[in-house]
C-alpha cells in the first residue's frame, strides 16, 4: 500500500512539474510577446521620426535652391543690366583714352562682383547643406538606440 501511495505521490508531483513548465512557458512566451511588440513600436516610431526627418531635410533643401535660384536670377539681371549701361558710356565716349577708362572701369567692377556674388553663392550652398543635413544627424544615432534596445539581454 506504501508503494501506491507513492506512486499517486509521484504523479502529483510530475503533474505539478508538468503545470510548472506550462505556466513557466506562458510567462516567458507573454514576456517574449509584449517585448515583441515593444520593440515593432519603437520600429515603427522610428520610421515615421526618419520620415519626418526626411520631409524636413527636403524642404530646407528646397528653400536653399530657391534661395540661390532667386540670387542666381537677381545677380544675372543686374550683371546684364550693367553690361548694357557700360556698353552705351562705352558708346557715348569722345575718345579712345576715355573708352578704355570705362571699359576698365567697368571690367574692375564687373570682376569685384563676381567675387562678391561667388561668395554669397557658396554661403548659401553652405547654410543649405547645413540646415538640409541637420534633421537627419540624429537618425544614424536613434537607429542604434532602437538595435540596442531590441537585442536580447
Amino acid at each position: 500500500m506504501a508503494t501506491k501511495t507513492r506512486a499517486a505521490g509521484d504523479k502529483i508531483n510530475g503533474t505539478e512539474a508538468i503545470e510548472t513548465a506550462i505556466k513557466s512557458g506562458s510567462e516567458a512566451f507573454k514576456t517574449g510577446f509584449d517585448k515583441a511588440v515593444k520593440n515593432y513600436d519603437q520600429f515603427l516610431g522610428y520610421g515615421k521620426d526618419t520620415v519626418e526627418a526626411y520631409m524636413k531635410a527636403a524642404n530646407a533643401a528646397g528653400k536653399g535652391v530657391e534661395t540661390l535660384h532667386n540670387e542666381l536670377y537677381a545677380y544675372s539681371k543686374q550683371s546684364v543690366e550693367d553690361s548694357i549701361s557700360a556698353t552705351k558710356a562705352l558708346m557715348g565716349s569722345k575718345s579712345v583714352h576715355e573708352a578704355l577708362e570705362l571699359q576698365t572701369d567697368f571690367a574692375k567692377s564687373a570682376f569685384d562682383n563676381y567675387v562678391s556674388q561667388v561668395t554669397k553663392f557658396g554661403e548659401i550652398v553652405s547654410a543649405t547643406a547645413k540646415e538640409t543635413f541637420e534633421p537627419l544627424q540624429g537618425r544614424i544615432q536613434a537607429w542604434v538606440e532602437v538595435v540596442q534596445s531590441s537585442r536580447p539581454a
